[in-house]
């Protein structure tokens, strides 16, 4: 008999693995107004796999009897909808029914297009941002309630609620599922690029929970955002190389950040031996492949400078003249208080500490700063290398107190016992 544990993991794996694939391509068999029956196949399949192969063994081609079951099971609700007529608005006059019927509706190129029109239904304007979040990674990157409410530190019925209105509003909207316009295309293409660089950054600095990152929501960022870049639809694809080239170097930083006890190690204390090196050479690619861009959005600016960061030997050598600039050319984009306080690290170490502390002061009212544990740890630094420690350590307690998660609070506490030993 096969070992459980063998079939639970194989089973997990393809559901993270193909049920993204499966959805989209029985999406285009029901109809975008039935979404939720697609995912229910889905779901049954892997249930079957997971009864017969503890007692049948595993096939050799796992994926390939996914599919096979699959669609048998979408030709029987077929079968029995004729009958029945439950779903007769949608599943017996689609245009795709007896697509079914044919060997190659599993192929390559259909998934691929098949997710490609998943990602703008997702990320359909009409949706919310976290509704799209939310009903991207369900259908597109198989997470269950349970992780997207972990991931987002909510609870399974806010997100079972957030995705039964997703779902409400693409049938009241009557969403079809098809490509845009090409006029809208590319319009639809940016919203789409924001909602994934939205998950990244969740996965790469989480907002809360135990752990700082969460890797599989980076991964599925990348994931999607390659379909985006390989599919001939998308005929202007710099913002998409961009993007691909900020999250490639971002994540080729992941294993120097943080220790296996969980300790978080700045930028300028990270051990760069450990930065990831193929990586880095794959966001330098696609950073290359953008060189010619007519046009430049803050998601080449970003690149470019994660690209100097890499690019130094330390962080002392750190091309900080350069990366002023372009965080100066950066607001000329995106004016947001983030930017300035990620800008001015870079101009403390252009023109001093006390400049960038005398700009950031300049903003200490704005709400978002002010709540962000960020803005109160920036300061610190900044206090600190001015030798005022009384002010350091009263902005580490601020940052200390708003950190949303353990391993922040326990590196802003070292800050704050050594700040406290200078005065």
């Amino acid at each position: 008999m096969p070992d459980n544990l063998q079939i639970n993991q194989l089973v997990d794996h393809l559901f993270r693995r193909e049920s993204g694939k499966l959805t989209s391509v029985l999406t285009r068999i029901f109809g975008s107004e039935n979404i939720e029956l697609a995912e229910d196949v889905v779901q049954d399949a892997l249930s079957e796999a997971m009864n017969q192969w503890t007692y049948k063994g595993i096939p050799d081609n796992p994926s390939g009897w996914l599919y096979r079951v699959a669609k048998n099971k979408a030709l029987n609700i077929l079968e029995k909808e004729k009958s029945k007529k439950k779903y007769s608005s949608s599943l017996q006059h689609t245009d795709y029914s007896d697509a079914l019927l044919h060997d190659d509706f599993l192929s390559d190129a259909e998934i691929k297009d098949d997710q490609l029109r998943m990602m703008f239904i997702c990320c359909h304007p009409s949706l919310s941002a976290d509704s799209q979040i939310a009903f991207i990674l369900k259908t597109l990157c198989g997470f269950s309630v349970s992780e997207i409410a972990r991931a987002f530190l909510s609870n399974e019925e806010s997100i079972h609620k957030r995705l039964v209105r997703a779902r409400q509003k693409i049938r009241e909207a009557g969403i079809r599922f098809e490509l845009p316009e090409r006029g809208e295309l590319q319009k639809r293409v940016e919203t789409i690029l924001q909602t994934i660089y939205l998950l990244f950054n969740e996965g790469y600095s989480a907002s809360g929970g135990e752990y700082l990152i969460r890797y599989e929501l980076c991964e599925e960022s990348i994931r999607l955002t390659e379909i985006l870049a390989t599919h001939q639809a998308i005929e202007d694809k710099s913002d998409v190389y961009a993007l691909l080239s900020l999250m490639h170097f971002n994540a080729s930083r992941f294993y120097a950040r943080q220790d296996e006890a969980g300790n978080i190690f700045p930028m300028s204390l990270q051990d760069r031996s450990k930065w990831n090196r193929t990586l880095i050479e794959k966001a330098s690619y696609y950073l290359e492949k953008n060189s010619l861009a007519e046009s430049v959005s803050s998601y080449h600016i970003l690149a470019v400078i994660s690209a100097h960061h890499c690019a130094a030997r330390d962080f002392d050598s750190t091309n900080w003249k350069t990366i002023l600039f372009l965080y100066d050319s950066l607001l000329q984009i995106d004016r947001s208080p983030i930017v300035h306080l990620n800008r001015s690290v870079a101009l403390s170490k252009v023109r001093g500490p006390l400049i960038a502390l005398e700009e950031l002061l300049s903003m200490q009212n704005d709400p978002l700063l002010t709540s962000y544990y960020l803005f109160h740890a920036t300061k610190a630094e900044l206090y600190l290398e001015l030798d005022r420690f009384a002010e350091a350590a009263t902005s580490f307690t601020s940052a200390m107190n708003l950190a949303p998660m353990k391993a922040e609070k326990d590196l802003l506490q070292r800050k704050l016992s050594a700040c406290l030993k200078r005065f």
